[in-house]
């Protein structure tokens, strides 16, 4: 017997019993589907931090003010604001490691043009915050030497608020009111998303940090002082992460005059490693949900195993005759095996299809990024192929085997 001709008659025999067939791969189509959607949530998540690691820059550090205490009540985190535009200096030139130290302050604003109105987050920076947070221009200049020491009215944009307020007008050299003080858009930022917190990070002005502390801010003590709300550290590509926050720390300590065994009046937090971390558990979480899904795979292979014997037992006279006419022990092995790949395949293409029903519905209707890939079809399909080799090749063996005389005497 060829393999066509095994072909055919595996097909026959399935078709047969359609409903014990469909029972029978019920097992394969839930355990490959499963397997799809899993990894394609898993992929899209991990995906989704990948994205936001980009889009944060890549090896950064952020210090903060540390948090201060009044009446032995601890007032939480950036409550106590130490840090300044020389500390950033410090860290830029004392440190070999660092790339880049940027200096940075922020507030909320209502901006104005024309009729158009838009609220924003307004940062007060100077050139080297975009070289930290890996931010390309898309259109415009950087601030100049001048705008910067003067303080000049003077801004960058992000591409919401150049949505939100200019449309399709260009926004170069246009005025845009900020608290009533009208400022000039010399630069367009380039478009960088959502970050880890949903928000949105171009949503945006960018001005000098004097212009902010000066102009907007009115001057105060704090403007003397020069007080920054938190400092980002670019970090020199092949360098160790850690040990370069422990040498920021040292050398804040040094400056601040930290004694041994006081609280430390700032925090520096390694974001990349945050989110690293995230993608490690992204990744973790889908190779177990896709351990989960492998299991009922094997749970679909054994229920193949089982009615594959059964089918053996009913057929035990019909492997007798075929037999007594000349059939061979290996193409009675060849027809039992086919049948069992045949559930196995057949399973495995119904569970491809709802896969991707179930991956399109978790991201449509739940709003999760998932990222359907070929691979992991290819990998649930050929895992449903092997189970069926698997657990069908005992009983196609137990079939093969049996004796043409006492299979002809089976009632």
């Amino acid at each position: 017997m060829n393999f066509f001709a095994a072909l055919r008659s595996a097909w026959r025999s399935l078709a047969a019993n359609t409903l014990r067939s469909i029972l029978t791969m019920l097992g394969i189509i839930i355990g490959v589907a499963a397997v799809i959607t899993m990894i394609a949530v898993g992929r899209g998540a991990t995906d989704r931090v990948q994205e936001q690691m980009k889009g944060l820059g890549s090896n950064i550090m952020l210090v903060l003010p540390g948090g201060v205490s009044q009446a032995g009540v601890r007032l939480g985190a950036q409550t106590r604001q130490r840090l300044t535009e020389e500390d950033a200096a410090a860290i830029g030139l004392e440190i070999p490691e660092v790339q880049v130290a940027a200096p940075t302050s922020r507030t909320s604003a209502q901006l104005v043009f024309g009729n158009t109105n838009w609220s924003s987050t307004v940062f007060g920076v100077n050139n080297d915050y975009l070289e930290a947070r890996d931010w390309p221009m898309a259109a415009g200049r950087m601030f100049d030497a001048g705008e910067l020491a003067g303080s000049a009215k003077v801004a960058w944009i992000g591409s919401t608020v150049a949505r939100e307020l200019f449309g399709d007008q260009d926004p170069i050299e246009q005025v845009v009111r900020v608290r009533n003080i009208p400022m000039t858009v010399i630069g367009v930022l380039a478009p960088k998303g959502q970050n880890s917190m949903g928000q949105d990070q171009d949503d945006v002005v960018m001005v000098p940090l004097g212009t902010l502390r000066n102009r907007i801010w009115g001057g105060d003590a704090t403007s003397r002082l020069k007080r920054v709300g938190s400092i980002s550290v670019k970090v020199r590509e092949g360098q160790d992460m850690r040990a370069v926050e422990d040498s920021i720390k040292d050398l804040l300590r040094q400056r601040f005059k930290v004694q041994e065994g006081i609280e430390d009046p700032f925090v520096v937090r390694n974001l990349t490693e945050i989110l690293q971390a995230q993608e490690e558990s992204s990744r973790v979480m889908t190779l177990l949900l896709a351990a989960v899904a492998g299991i009922s795979l094997l749970i679909g292979g054994i229920g193949i195993m089982n009615i594959m014997l059964v089918s053996v037992t009913e057929r035990t006279r019909e492997i007798g005759l075929r037999m007594a006419v000349g059939a061979r022990g290996r193409d009675i092995l060849a027809q039992f095996l086919i049948e069992a790949v045949t559930l196995s395949l057949l399973g495995g293409a119904i569970g491809v299809a709802f896969g991707a029903l179930a991956t399109w519905g978790v991201g449509h209707f739940a709003g999760w990024q998932v990222a359907l890939s070929a691979g992991s079809v290819l990998l649930a399909v050929g895992f449903s192929a092997v189970v069926g080799v698997f657990f069908g090749y005992y009983p196609a063996r137990r079939a093969a085997k049996l004796l043409p005389i006492q299979a002809l005497r089976y009632e």
